[in-house]
């Protein structure tokens, strides 16, 4: 796990690409992309310092994914690595957006992934206004959720 020391709110992680990643053509299939992304911001959030089981003890809150796209521009080698990045973006409402890119070890752009996610109140299964702000309580380094 690193960060971009030219853009803090910048996260990377580089993640091994396992043989049962890939399909019968011999590369990475589309649902390993998606979990490389998935892997990466959970990374980021523990590094920020926020445990979803605090977020849901203390503020009866959980985070929830309401959309996931995914555009490829390369495939991903295999046996190989892949570096993952997060940027969180915080928007007025109930929404964030997190941008992922997806590179080879040559750094070039292999997927690029965004998501709009959400914090679901857990006893009245809405999502909450102003996500950021419980982030906010429970990040002991909210820079790298760009907060």
């Amino acid at each position: 796990m690193t960060t971009d020391p030219g853009d803090p709110a910048t996260f990377r992680l580089t993640i091994a690409i396992r043989s049962d990643d890939l399909d019968v053509n011999g590369h990475v299939r589309g649902p390993a992309y998606l979990a490389y992304g998935d892997h990466a911001r959970w990374a980021c959030l523990v590094a920020a310092g926020v445990d979803p089981a605090r977020l849901r003890t203390h503020h009866g809150v959980g985070p929830v994914n309401l959309e996931t796209t995914i555009r490829y521009h390369r495939e991903l080698l295999p046996l190989g690595e892949v570096e993952v990045t997060c940027e969180f973006h915080w928007r007025d409402g109930k929404t964030s957006r997190v941008r992922q890119e997806l590179r080879n070890p040559d750094g070039l752009l292999a997927a690029e992934i965004r998501s709009t996610s959400g914090l679901l109140d857990l006893t009245h299964r809405r999502l909450v206004e102003d996500p950021a702000r419980y982030w906010r309580l429970e990040a002991t380094n909210p820079h790298l959720l760009n907060l």
